[in-house]
C-alpha cells in the first residue's frame, strides 16, 4: 500500500479543502468538493478553456492503489494530487462512509446568456427547489434525458452543496448549468430563445398524456419544477405557457419531485426525437 504523504488534518491543504463544505467559502473561492471515483473521473474528463474542472485530489493509500489510473489521469490533467491519511480524507469528506477520493473542483456554471445563445431545445428550470439531493437528482435526470441545460433560480439550493453534487453522480460536469437566475428573467430569456415554457404541477389544468397526444411536446421546451413540499407559487405558474400534471393512473397520491421531473423530461425527449432530436454533442 502506498505511504501517505499528507498525514495531518491540520495541514493547510486539508484545512482549505474542509472550508469548502461551507457555501460562503465555496462562493468566495469558486471551488467545491466532489467525492468518489465517478465524480472525480468526470471532473477530469470535462472542463472548459481553463482545463479540467478538477484542480486537486486527495486519496487515501487504499483508494490510491485501487484507483491508480484516476490519480495518473488527474496528474496528467494538471491537478495537484496527494495521497493522504484516512483521517485527513475523512475530515474533508462530507459522507458518513467516505470512498477515499475527494476532489476540489472549479465551479462549472455558465452565464445564462450563454445557455440562451445555444438555442436550447430542452431545459430544466429548478425554481424554489430547496433540497440539495433533489436538485442533484433532477440534474442527473436532465442529463440522462439529453437536456441541453439546467437553470437554477435564485430561490433554489446551491448546486455545489455536497449533497447535490453527490446526487448528480457526475452529471454536474456534463451539461451547461446556470445559477442564481431570477425566475422571471429565466422565463423571459427562454421564451425569447424560442422555448415553450411548461410548469410541472400536480394541480395543473393540462394532462401530460393529452399534451403528448396533441403533439404539443415536440417543440423546444423549458420545464419549470417547483418546491418539494408546496410545488410552484401562483406567480411562477402564471409565467408559464402551460401548467401540466403527470397523470396518476394508480392509487398513489403523488410523485416526488425527481420522479415527476424524469417523467416530464423523458416525455419531451421522446417527442423531440421525432422532430429532429434533443442535444447534439460536439
Amino acid at each position: 500500500m502506498l505511504p501517505a504523504e499528507l498525514t495531518s488534518p491540520r495541514s493547510a491543504r486539508a484545512v482549505a479543502a474542509r472550508r469548502l463544505a461551507r457555501r460562503g467559502a465555496r462562493t468566495r473561492e469558486r471551488r467545491f468538493l466532489a467525492e468518489g471515483p465517478q465524480a472525480v473521473r468526470e471532473a477530469i474528463r470535462h472542463g472548459d478553456g481553463e482545463g479540467a474542472f478538477l484542480v486537486e485530489l486527495f486519496a487515501t493509500p487504499e483508494a490510491a492503489e485501487r484507483h491508480a489510473e484516476l490519480l495518473e489521469a488527474a496528474r496528467d490533467a494538471g491537478a495537484r494530487v496527494a495521497v493522504a491519511g484516512e483521517d485527513v480524507v475523512a475530515g474533508i469528506s462530507q459522507t458518513v462512509t467516505p470512498q477515499g477520493l475527494v476532489g476540489v473542483c472549479r465551479f462549472v456554471d455558465r452565464p445564462f446568456a450563454d445557455v440562451l445563445a445555444a438555442r436550447p431545445r430542452l431545459v430544466a428550470v429548478l425554481a424554489h427547489v430547496r433540497d440539495p439531493g433533489n436538485a442533484g437528482t433532477v440534474l442527473r435526470c436532465a442529463d440522462a434525458a439529453g437536456a441541453d441545460a439546467v437553470v437554477l433560480t435564485d430561490a433554489s439550493v446551491d448546486v455545489y452543496n455536497p449533497k447535490a453534487v453527490r446526487a448528480s453522480v457526475g452529471s454536474l460536469f456534463h451539461l451547461p448549468v446556470a445559477v442564481g437566475v431570477p425566475v422571471g428573467e429565466a422565463v423571459d430569456g427562454l421564451v425569447a430563445a424560442g422555448a415553450r415554457v411548461v410548469a410541472a404541477d400536480g394541480a395543473g389544468d393540462r394532462d401530460l398524456d393529452d399534451e403528448l397526444d396533441a403533439g404539443h411536446m415536440g417543440s423546444p421546451t423549458a420545464w419549470i419544477f417547483g418546491n418539494e413540499a408546496w410545488g410552484l407559487p401562483e406567480e411562477t405558474r402564471s409565467l408559464a405557457d402551460a401548467v401540466v400534471r403527470v397523470p396518476i393512473h394508480g392509487r398513489a397520491e403523488s410523485l416526488n419531485l425527481a420522479t415527476a421531473a424524469a417523467v416530464c423530461l423523458y416525455a419531451s425527449a421522446r417527442a423531440q426525437r421525432t422532430v429532429g432530436g434533443c442535444r447534439h454533442d460536439g
